[in-house]
């Protein structure tokens, strides 16, 4: 029977369930984080539930390999998961924070957009934007998801990957505009072309009259772990235009990559 918040709440039973199941997953973090470590009796006391449900979602979280077993028999800690997701929030932080001062740079001498993006899943996700003195009432893209295959941040994540990661990702080539490629023969033509050439451009493949150009950022191994870009209309941004956009923003995303440990100077 449900609740009186159930039926107030508009959603399913199963859906607030859910959720409750997060909030006490997340509290068991918390716990952990505040006591360095704790048994499944004091979990459940402290979420105030039975032990068997305590347990169920200890296991969740440990087979997450976000919580793991101490030495000491029904103890359990903060697990090796944690520092992973940590790692890669401190990552991105990282570009964001090494990246803004060029990007800034970039943006005063191009006059154009400027965007810092990374993979994310099965897309690009952009960090960071400057807009250049040209960009009036500039799109905001950070926070969103953008094509892979048909943008130039997408193209330069996608040349940095394994071909095992590669074939993985490239499913069914959508097409946005006549200039989108949509064949995969093609794209991984252009992914050799980047690598080659340093850089990616995309005319006219996501939106009609936009152009853009983009180039790697690596870590200290050589990863490539972000994408900078530079973007406009394509009106404005002539091929002598994108020449010089290309040669100062490769410059600016090698500076990145030097400032995040890559190619020690």
């Amino acid at each position: 029977m449900k609740s009186a918040a159930d039926a107030g709440s508009g959603e399913p039973a199963g859906a607030t369930t859910g959720v409750q199941s997060v909030d006490r997953a997340l509290t068991i973090l918390e716990v952990l984080a505040r006591g360095g470590e704790a048994g499944v009796t004091e979990i459940a006391a402290e979420l105030g539930v039975h032990k068997s449900t305590a347990f169920r979602l200890v296991a969740t979280l440990e087979a997450h390999r976000l919580v793991e077993q101490t030495g000491e028999r029904g103890k359990y800690r903060l697990g090796f998961g944690i520092l992973r997701l940590a790692g890669a929030t401190s990552a991105r932080l990282d570009v964001v924070q090494e990246a803004r001062p060029l990007c800034r740079q970039l943006a005063a001498d191009t006059g154009e957009t400027v965007n810092i993006a990374v993979l994310s899943e099965h897309s690009a996700l952009y960090l960071d934007q400057v807009a250049g003195s040209s960009a009036l009432q500039s799109h905001n893209w950070v926070g969103q998801h953008i094509p892979l295959h048909a943008t130039s941040n997408g193209k330069v994540l996608l040349s940095g990957l394994d071909q095992p990661r590669l074939d993985e990702l490239l499913g069914k080539l959508s097409a946005y505009t006549p200039m989108t490629i949509t064949k995969k023969s093609e794209l991984r033509a252009e992914l050799e072309r980047v690598r080659t050439q340093g850089y990616a451009l995309a005319v006219d493949e996501l939106e009609v009259g936009l152009t853009a150009a983009a180039a790697p950022i690596r870590n200290a191994h050589g990863d490539v772990v972000a994408s900078m870009s530079v973007s406009g209309p394509t009106f404005r941004l002539t091929p002598e235009r994108v020449e010089e956009a290309v040669r100062l923003l490769v410059g600016a995303a090698l500076e990145v990559s030097h400032r995040l440990g890559w190619g020690q100077r």
